[in-house]
């Protein structure tokens, strides 16, 4: 059993679940972790997560684009599962500097450091992300299976949010992604995630280290960051429902996506540690079903008792996917995973939670009117 783990990113929302996880099972713990506002508020160490791990483990705050920081937490360490991210598509769209130079950059350190410094680290785990398939896989009557790309901005102005087949243009039935489908990314944050995974891949087999990457769908749960607006619907439509403020849903409602419970995605991830069978692979990790938005609100909605209206703009942004879901099983074939939470499980834990929690300040309006300025939000 590898004993020692360092986290990047640990005291996150996935980090920390892994962290408590893996702390439970023996395993002696290190997170390295630049506890950014965005996440953890403006007080972060006393964010909830920061908390429920900072008594637990050897905990560094630092960046992971600090050589020496990154060097020091590396130390005694026989895996790493390198989560550390700025995480926001839409934001990627505007700051493509600091996700680039976080996300391919603090990549790039560590593997620079593993290649050029004795270590004793045995097993490096990634997160990828399902943004890395665009749009994903989908089938069209007259052409079969086909990778369609990204929405003209023309259409959707228009009102036509379909997904096109590539090759005929006529409208296409949405299926499976599965881990061969094709890589091609929409937003410069999916670019960083596809970058991630093959920097560890490639420089991995060629140092003689397992590596393994996990492309997670829409992940959610108690510990999510209700303080983020750019990322996690599920938080940032709560946080607006329980002020009931109005819900303005993009494009017309219909848009979906596969929406796996935390603890699925940190019993998936932890299952790849000590499997000796997956060295070089890359794993789906969702329900294998989607959801549509306008459903996840009225939910939300009926769950919280609130006033809010949910209101059906036709907004969108540019460089979000329609649709996605994943197709599992391989993870279920290689490591035996199998989701313990469907969405109405998951959603009732979720919700339950955070009504425990402090209302947060709406920032999400805020977050639209940043991107609407660099002509992103339409």
């Amino acid at each position: 059993m590898l004993h020692n783990i360092l986290i990047t990113g640990g005291a996150g929302f996935i980090g920390s679940s892994m962290a408590l996880k893996l702390i439970a099972q023996g395993r002696i713990v290190t997170v390295l972790d630049n506890l950014t506002q965005q996440i953890h508020g403006k007080n972060p160490d006393e964010s909830q997560l920061y908390c429920s791990i900072k008594d637990k483990v050897r905990f560094i705050k630092g960046s992971i684009t600090d050589r020496n920081v990154f060097e020091s937490a590396l130390e005694g360490q026989d895996a790493v599962i390198h989560l550390a991210a700025e995480t926001g598509t839409g934001q990627s769209m505007y700051e493509i500097e600091k996700y680039c130079s976080t996300n391919i950059g603090g990549t790039a350190l560590l593997l620079d450091i593993l290649a050029n410094k004795k270590t004793s680290v045995k097993k490096v785990i990634v997160a990828e992300s399902r943004a890395i398939y665009g749009e994903g896989k989908y089938k069209c009557d007259s052409c079969g299976i086909v990778y369609p790309v990204a929405r003209t901005e023309k259409d959707m102005i228009s009102g036509d949010f379909r997904v096109k087949c590539p090759k005929c243009n006529k409208s296409v039935n949405l299926v499976a992604t599965d881990e061969n489908s094709k890589l091609h990314p929409t937003s410069v944050y999916g670019i960083t995630k596809q970058v991630q995974g093959q920097l560890v891949h490639c420089v991995c087999q060629a140092l003689g280290i397992s590596s393994v990457s996990f492309r997670y769908q829409n992940v959610y749960g108690p510990g999510q960051s209700l303080k983020n607006p750019y990322t996690g619907i599920l938080s940032i439509f709560s946080n607006s429902l329980r002020q009931n403020h109005d819900i303005n849903i993009f494009e017309d409602g219909t848009e979906s996506r596969d929406f796996v419970y935390i603890d699925d995605v940190a019993d998936a991830t932890i299952l790849a540690i000590d499997n000796d069978k997956c060295s070089g692979m890359a794993f789906n990790v969702g329900t294998g079903t989607c959801i549509d938005v306008v459903t996840v609100a009225n939910k939300l909605k009926e769950f919280y008792k609130s006033n809010s209206e949910i209101k059906i703009s036709g907004n969108f942004r540019l460089g979000d996917i329609r649709h996605n879901y994943a197709d599992i099983s391989l993870a279920k074939k290689i490591l035996g995973y199998q989701p313990k939470y469907n969405f109405e499980e998951g959603l009732a834990k979720f919700c339950e939670w955070v009504l425990t929690q402090p209302i947060e300040h709406d920032n999400y309006k805020k977050s639209l009117d940043e991107m609407k300025m660099k002509g992103l939000y339409k």
